[in-house]
């Protein structure tokens, strides 16, 4: 059991990158203006059920928050923007990683056996799906933030 978290563990990291370097391919294509406002859980309640407010604690106070420094409000005078575009290439990212882990977590559980597949999915989970929700519930309180400035012009 133990060699089938520590094989999650490390095909999520590397999903990361299978991420990244899909999610730069896709970037320049008009297919992503669509991803761009994607919006799994809409219903604050369902995320606080789901734990995202601890995942974000758990972001915001380990060394998770060293990641991905373009996507922090240092200042007032941050552009929105910016910071909304950085979060969608995060955002995406997991998700690719995300469905990435979960095709090779089927094929395991068809090909071994279906323990080894469920046990995958706990770190792609916690590691893909959770960061990728995490995105859109920041991306729509930045949202919000750019309506009311845009209400102040």
């Amino acid at each position: 059991m133990i060699k089938y978290l520590t094989f999650g563990i490390s095909i999520s990291f590397i999903s990361w990158l299978v991420g990244m370097i899909l999610n730069s391919i896709l970037l320049k294509t008009e297919y992503y203006k669509k991803l761009s406002n994607l919006n799994f859980v809409t219903n604050k309640n369902f995320n606080k059920y789901i734990g995202i407010e601890q995942f974000k604690w758990i972001v915001k106070n380990t060394f998770f928050k060293f990641f991905n420094g373009k996507i922090t409000l240092k200042d007032k005078n941050v552009e929105l923007s910016e910071i909304r575009k950085e979060m969608t290439i995060a955002e995406i990212s997991h998700l690719i990683g995300f469905i990435f882990v979960t095709v090779i977590a089927l094929y395991k559980s068809i090909s071994h056996n279906y323990l080894f597949g469920l046990i995958i999915m706990i770190p792609n989970i916690l590691m893909n799906l959770y960061p990728s929700l995490l995105q859109q519930e920041n991306k729509r309180r930045i949202d919000k933030l750019i309506k009311r400035k845009i209400k102040t012009m």
